[in-house]
């Protein structure tokens, strides 16, 4: 099943490639605020799926831009581009994003940068890899000189001021905060040791379900705002080494509004 979700994501991310030199020429439709879908995106999807379903026809299927496809208790979770926004203004920061679960239980992830052509994999019980080099969190112990990686809650004004509260506590004292704009390759960066930890408000599932089981089998932890294991639901992430999500989720938990738990 891995094997099958690296020949997905190296298919999906070679067309993605292809199509980069002509983004003037993309259709492009505004699903929501701030929130944009090419055809590159869909085509990348049908790819991935196609690919999946030779391989996997009863298997199920959650994808970001056509949705549930019925199954049995297997469920392929893909993002076939994450990070549109960036590809469509030519900004080098996106992925093909493709997770497996079992019964709920995540037991593949592959993440694939066509631009950089890494491809970092995982699969439950077999750590973590970055082009078939064991990859590993960092041991970053204090927010001094720590880089973190963060997503700005930009398709709502809903949780602005908690967000706010938030940066602000962990500003101040780490070494930086970045944000490029494709939260499943700052996940990727936190299991590959690039980035100390991340936080991020209202993430979907799909944008995530790879990078969190890279970060678990690459010896980090990954909680929701609750200190809970509830993030594929609410959106809602804190991951980093041991003792680095320990500290974010510290600082950060004094901003937690109700509606975040």
């Amino acid at each position: 099943m891995l094997n099958i979700a690296v020949r997905a994501a190296r298919s999906a991310g070679d067309l993605i490639l292809r199509s980069a030199d002509n983004v003037d020429r993309l259709h492009i439709d505004q699903k929501g605020k701030n929130d944009y879908v090419s055809e590159v995106d869909r085509m990348a999807e049908r790819e991935i799926i196609n690919i999946i379903k030779t391989a996997y026809p009863e298997h199920a299927i959650l994808a970001e831009e056509s949705g549930k496809h019925k199954g049995n208790d297997f469920v392929w979770v893909i993002d076939p581009l994450d990070g549109t926004t960036n590809f469509l203004h030519g900004f080098p920061q996106y992925a093909v994003s493709i997770g497996l679960k079992h019964k709920g239980k995540l037991e593949v992830g592959v993440v694939y940068d066509p631009l950089r052509d890494e491809l970092f994999t995982a699969k439950r019980g077999g750590g973590a890899m970055l082009n078939n080099r064991r990859i590993r969190v960092t041991n970053q112990t204090g927010l001094k000189g720590a880089l973190i990686g963060t997503g700005f809650p930009f398709k709502t004004d809903q949780h602005l001021d908690a967000y706010v509260g938030m940066f602000r506590a962990l500003t101040t004292d780490c070494a930086g905060i970045r944000r490029a704009g494709a939260a499943v390759l700052d996940l990727a960066y936190v299991a590959a040791g690039r980035l100390d930890g991340f936080w991020e408000i209202g993430l979907m599932e799909w944008d995530m379900a790879a990078g969190i089981l890279l970060i678990k089998e690459a010896g980090g932890v990954v909680t929701d705002f609750s200190f809970n294991d509830n993030y594929l639901a609410s959106g809602n992430v804190i991951a980093g080494n041991p003792k680095m999500h320990q500290i974010i989720y510290q600082l950060i938990e004094p901003h937690v509004t109700d509606s975040l738990k």
